[in-house]
């Protein structure tokens, strides 16, 4: 998929969000990456077989406020 030198990360690489962006709409918060992949802002990720990255979502550490 991927027309660069050197290819940008595979779908299904740990690193593939370093993919070049293709398409953004800041409207509904989403990034197409040149490897399929579409990329939320609140960290989801949608790979192109389908299958869903859940959000990172921080972990609340002791001390933190709410």
């Amino acid at each position: 998929m991927c027309q660069h030198t050197p290819p940008c990360p595979a779908a299904d690489q740990p690193d593939r969000d370093a993919a070049i962006p293709l398409s953004r709409d800041n409207i509904t918060g989403w990034t197409r990456l040149c490897n399929g992949v579409i990329r939320f802002d609140d960290t989801g990720e949608l790979l192109p077989d389908g299958s869903i990255v859940a959000p990172c979502r921080p972990l609340a550490t002791a001390g933190a406020a709410p």
